[in-house]
């Protein structure tokens, strides 16, 4: 349809790629409605774009409209100097949101209103304009637009604290060393001078200085965000991530706890204080006490979120530490037939898997096939060294006792090719070909081996 077309154009949620793999939809429509719920005095008109977005796609439209009506209804308050301007993000969402649902005529309604104030402020674009506000909206999805927005307003706050969370989230989710986090501790404590009320900012500004080592440091800045916010649950989550990593497990537990009743149907929450338990439980396991209440807390969250990979990922290990095998093997076959997990995500459950296989199956070739999942997922982190080691393990052990085929032979050669072992890889793969001499794989491998060498 043509109106497609036109409405790649717009700047909004829907071009902006913030795509449903790199988010866990579930968990980010609780956290944006408990923000809305507790922030009072928050900007409003952001957070009901998102929540639109993220509440499309989990496939309740109807709902996406309602959070764009009431974006539309916040705009005035935040905005009151510059309503139109303020509006350009809600009406660009209004019109896809429409536009999915059926109702072109809608969806072109607001398409014209978006082409009106762009017109009207003399945009080179019909469709777009070049605001910092929209370039600080879109820094949720692209941390270059934030730094778009600062380039235009460096001292602005909200762009700071914007900008500095997005560098914190990224290094959490793809930093190889999370614990060296250098680069997000300059602009944290630059939008922490800008903000130094901000709920997001001084829990974060905390957890990163604990991480690089400034305990102190980072204990008054906890302190004082719980002075200032003693009943905001993201403040709690902090506290307890704080005091958790700090080794300080049952402080962790006391705001987790004031966290939960605040909140009592968070997954998470439930997730993180089984964590906790399990914790405990393991420095004392003569204490009974503790196995129970792990077991209770992280089956809750998996009962208030069945899809929770990480709380299942938990559960399947505690019905194997039980002996329970027909639980975790059903557990885990739950998260392999999961559809969307992020590649670290896939990493761990098949490490896990793999892990639980060798040691409860006496063949290893189940076990081979998870760790070797594990290794063909292009995304580095600890699990894939782990596999590293472990495959190759498994592999030489069956080549000493004469069980290998073909296939352990072209996993080893793949192994010296990931350590960029050229010559060993070639070996490898040979002997894998001199026992399968009419496989094309590895016959391709050693043409692209010698052509690398």
């Amino acid at each position: 349809h043509k109106l497609g077309h036109v409405l790649q154009q717009l700047e909004c949620h829907f071009t902006w790629k913030l795509q449903k793999e790199h988010i866990d939809p579930d968990e980010l429509e609780e956290r944006i409605a408990e923000q809305i719920r507790f922030l009072i005095d928050k900007p409003k008109v952001q957070n009901y774009n998102l929540l639109s977005y993220v509440k499309f796609l989990n496939d309740k439209k109807d709902e996406a409209l309602e959070n764009l009506q009431k974006a539309e209804e916040a705009v005035p308050l935040e905005y009151p100097g510059d309503v139109e301007k303020g509006s350009l993000v809600t009406w660009s969402n209004c019109a896809w949101v429409h536009y999915h649902m059926g109702n072109l005529t809608e969806s072109q309604a607001h398409l014209e209103k978006v082409e009106s104030i762009c017109k009207q402020l003399g945009s080179e674009s019909p469709y777009k304009l070049e605001l910092p506000q929209i370039y600080c909206d879109k820094g949720w999805a692209a941390k270059e637009s934030f730094e778009k927005a600062l380039e235009k307003e460096p001292e602005n706050p909200e762009f700071n604290s914007g900008y500095a969370i997005t560098i914190y989230r990224l290094e959490d989710h793809f930093s190889k060393n999370p614990s060296g986090k250098e680069s997000s501790l300059k602009p944290l404590r630059r939008a922490v001078e800008l903000n130094p009320d901000d709920v997001f900012i001084v829990p974060l500004l905390a957890v990163n200085l604990l991480e690089a080592g400034r305990t102190e440091e980072g204990e008054k800045c906890i302190k004082e965000a719980l002075q200032r916010h003693p009943d905001i649950p993201f403040v709690l989550e902090y506290a307890a991530k704080f005091y958790k990593k700090k080794g300080d497990v049952e402080t962790s537990l006391q705001h987790l706890k004031k966290a939960l009743s605040l909140t009592p149907n968070s997954a998470f929450l439930h997730h993180q204080i089984g964590l906790c338990y399990r914790d405990q439980y393991l420095v004392m396991k003569k204490e009974s006490r503790y196995d129970k209440y792990l077991a209770f807390f992280i089956l809750k969250s998996v009962e208030h979120k069945p899809n929770f990979f990480y709380a299942n990922l938990d559960l399947a290990k505690r019905y194997e530490e039980k002996g329970q095998l027909q639980k975790a093997e059903e557990t885990y076959q739950k998260l392999l037939t999961k559809s969307k997990l992020t590649p670290s995500e896939e990493q761990q459950l098949h490490f896990k898997y793999g892990r639980f296989q060798a040691s409860h199956k006496p063949s290893p070739s189940e076990a081979i096939k998870h760790y070797l999942a594990v290794l063909k997922i292009e995304f580095d982190s600890f699990e894939r060294d782990k596999c590293k080691c472990r495959l190759k393990k498994l592999v030489d052990n069956k080549i000493r006792k004469g069980e290998a085929d073909a296939e352990d032979f072209a996993i080893l050669g793949f192994i010296h090719q990931l350590n960029g072992e050229m010559e060993q890889a070639g070996e490898a793969y040979q002997k894998a070909l001199n026992i399968d001499p009419t496989n094309e794989e590895y016959s391709s491998a050693i043409l692209k081996l010698n052509l690398s060498l």
